[in-house]
């Protein structure tokens, strides 16, 4: 992948920073990721053999992400960090796009050949491929090493554990450059998790504090029942509100007026 093709992204959404630094990285080095298992249940089609393409060595590609992942969401490997003993990430020749299973540190991910098909298109943009693909990625292993919230339910049964978790998969994304200039939904709420509330929590991090992903994380251990407006009252205090900053957030990247 281009390296061009991120900072473009990054400029486009405005972005202050969309790659970890290499001083960051070099923390995680020597982090265990999880033992990485890869295998393509989808030989013969045309998208895996697109991925195998661009990607030579699947279990180094997907170890280099997951320590992106990971120090976008902590401060170092001594923080409470969840678990990943073992990481299971398939090829597959189905419909949708990847999605992230397991549990108890055993973690499934499968990624759609067919979406890799459909990414390269007619005009066989690999770096197209490869961008979706790291962006994909980037998303599906936040779930795998964040926090999750406590008290209130499961991501089945809260709405609010949903939008944390969905949003928080987006916004490693965002910051790591993983969407295009065009991604950022118009209006919405960040409780529709994902793309809108990701955006949303980078611009925290851009525009309240530095550290803001990695202690909106960490806040899952300190805020019982965790809920998003004590999550920011705890990192940016007590004189904000969830929905205020939401508010300033519109007006800032022009979705309302003031």
């Amino acid at each position: 992948m281009k390296k061009t093709i991120f900072a473009a992204a990054c400029l486009a959404v405005g972005l202050v920073s969309c790659n970890p630094s290499a001083d960051r990285l070099a923390v995680w080095k020597d982090y265990d990721v999880g033992a990485i298992e890869f295998e393509d249940k989808a030989v013969g089609t045309r998208g895996s053999e697109i991925y195998h393409e661009i990607i030579a060595d699947p279990e180094d590609y997907i170890a280099e992400q997951a320590r992106t992942v990971l120090s976008t969401l902590y401060d170092s490997p001594e923080d409470s960090i969840a678990t990943v003993k073992k990481l299971r990430y398939t090829l597959e020749d189905t419909d949708g796009i990847s999605a992230k299973g397991g549990g108890n540190g055993h973690v499934n991910i499968f990624y759609s050949t067919r979406h890799v098909e459909k990414s390269f298109g007619g005009g066989g943009d690999v770096d197209k491929v490869l961008f979706e693909t790291r962006g994909v990625l980037l998303h599906e292993l936040t779930h795998a090493y964040q926090l999750e919230p406590q008290g209130i339910g499961t991501y089945g049964t809260n709405r609010v554990f949903w939008a944390f978790i969905e949003g928080m998969a987006d916004a490693v994304r965002v910051a790591n450059g993983g969407f295009g200039p065009d991604a950022r939904p118009k209006g919405g709420n960040y409780m529709d998790g994902y793309r809108t509330a990701g955006y949303f929590f980078v611009w925290l991090r851009d525009n309240k504090d530095p550290d803001f992903l990695r202690k909106f994380n960490r806040s899952t251990l300190e805020v019982i029942p965790w809920s998003f407006d004590g999550a920011v009252k705890r990192i940016l205090g007590e004189e904000y509100d969830i929905d205020s900053l939401w508010r300033e957030y519109q007006i800032a990247v022009g979705d309302i007026e003031a």
